[in-house]
């Protein structure tokens, strides 16, 4: 089993770019002068410009500070990018105080940093974003200047209506932390479950290189090994067979035999044939997988139901570990044995795996292959570093899919007890990149 307890959940995916957050705020920042502008030259109202555009220009400053202070790349973390959105929170209040309050169009743009928190930031910062707003839109509704209105008039709205809109505001504000925060929480727990299957494929990609490697060194060395043993030889032939020189040369033969052993099991390593993209038959591939999940109390049985020859697939290090991935998840549930049916014709290879325990618990029936989801307390293994995250299943579903195949998984039909997982190929696409006789003729796959 991969080890996963030291990837990190989430909170590398909450970072913000402080480019990105200072190229929203000029965009904030342009829009409120722009509009108080507007406001004051071309509508004509009475509003006090000198304090609005003041904070405008505070903003602005921290903007400049912030593109000082951080290059283009340079990721926030959590507290100050929450002290940077909380000082947005403020900045808005002072801006809104001064322009009518909560009766303002623009007092919407409170939800702003409230959307950004929860979905880049933790979910106590945003509710600490969210409880910032609530209190300053309850200022702005007991106090603030006159809403700007043309010379000489003024706009009084009823308390009912702000009371309206402070409502409005609040549970839009509680709405979007709430909503925003929990689909964030879903994509950032998908982003990581796929980064964990890419390092899983890369550990197994690498694994298989190093078998390899060691396959390719074995037969570098095995020739000037040849040689060695050859001249040790000729040495035992020529000196006598009794003195040091002797014991030294029986010495040195024992250690060429054993060298040419060491180089025997490095050349099995890769494989047959010593190379890391060998074909396999659908038997080869079962057996490779079932091998060391023989010795755990559970009998694995391994049934081939197929017409004509065997399909055969390129060594992929993403199918064997989603198979080995899936075998050792049924024998953590099996009663007391697990079936593997191979099937294929022209057309299909599909492969079945059946075990004999409680099956899938109806609870996580409907969301079986997502990440986080695991009822599994594996009897092998209890205290494994990384078990119990969720992601075993999701890792090898996901690979299996990357591969061509299409995976479900269900429960046994009563009076049966188990669950079955079925992983089913384009018989083409199974085998592609692997050199092939000619195809048998169709059949339909049962």
């Amino acid at each position: 089993m991969a080890d996963f307890s030291d990837f990190d959940l989430g909170r590398g995916s909450r970072r913000l770019h402080v480019h990105t957050l200072v190229q929203l705020r000029w965009l904030a920042l342009l829009g409120q002068a722009a509009a108080i502008l507007f406001t004051y030259d071309v509508l004509g109202f009475s509003l006090p410009i000198g304090p609005c555009l003041l904070v405008v220009a505070v903003s602005a400053l921290l903007n400049v500070a912030l593109r000082v202070r951080y290059g283009r790349v340079n990721q926030l973390d959590e507290r100050p990018a929450a002290a940077i959105l909380a000082y947005d929170i403020i900045q808005l209040t002072a801006l809104l105080y001064l322009t009518g309050g909560i009766e303002n169009p623009f007092s919407m743009l409170f939800l702003a940093p409230v959307m950004v928190s929860a979905v880049s930031l933790s979910g106590w910062i945003t509710m600490m974003l969210t409880a910032l707003t609530i209190a300053a839109a309850s200022l702005l509704t007991a106090t603030h200047y006159p809403l700007p209105w043309f010379p000489g008039a003024s706009l009084q709205l009823p308390l009912v209506y702000a009371t309206g809109l402070w409502t409005a505001h609040v549970v839009s504000a509680v709405f979007i932390a709430i909503y925003a925060s929990l689909v964030a929480l879903e994509g950032r727990k998908l982003a990581d479950a796929l980064a964990a299957t890419e390092r899983v494929l890369a550990r197994e990609q690498h694994l298989s290189q190093l078998d390899g490697l060691a396959a390719a060194a074995a037969h570098e060395l095995g020739t000037p090994l040849a040689t060695v043993t050859l001249v040790v030889r000729d040495l035992e032939k020529q000196l006598p067979s009794a003195g040091p020189i002797a014991e030294d040369v029986a010495l040195l033969t024992q250690e060429v035999a054993r060298c040419r052993t060491i180089l025997g099991k490095l050349t099995s390593l890769g494989g047959d044939d010593g190379n890391i993209l060998d074909e396999m038959t659908v038997s080869l591939l079962l057996e490779e997988v079932v091998v060391p999940q023989r010795d755990f109390g559970v009998k694995i049985t391994i049934v081939e139901d197929g017409e004509g020859r065997q399909p055969v697939s390129r060594r992929n290090p993403a199918i064997l570990y989603g198979l080995g991935n899936l075998i050792e998840n049924a024998i953590d549930f099996a009663a007391s044995e697990v079936r593997i049916i191979a099937r294929w014709d022209a057309n299909f290879v599909k492969l079945i795996i059946e075990d004999d325990g409680p099956g899938f618990s109806p609870d996580v029936a409907s969301r079986i292959g997502a990440p986080y989801v695991t009822t599994k307390t594996d009897r092998r293994a209890k205290s494994e570093e990384g078990s119990g995250l969720g992601l075993g299943l999701f890792i090898a579903k996901t690979l299996l899919e990357r591969s061509g195949a299409t995976v479900s998984c269900a429960n046994l039909p009563p009076p049966k007890s188990g669950a079955r997982i079925s992983i089913l190929w384009q018989r083409a696409q199974f085998e592609r990149g692997a050199k092939l006789p000619a195809a048998p003729p169709e059949r339909a796959l049962g």
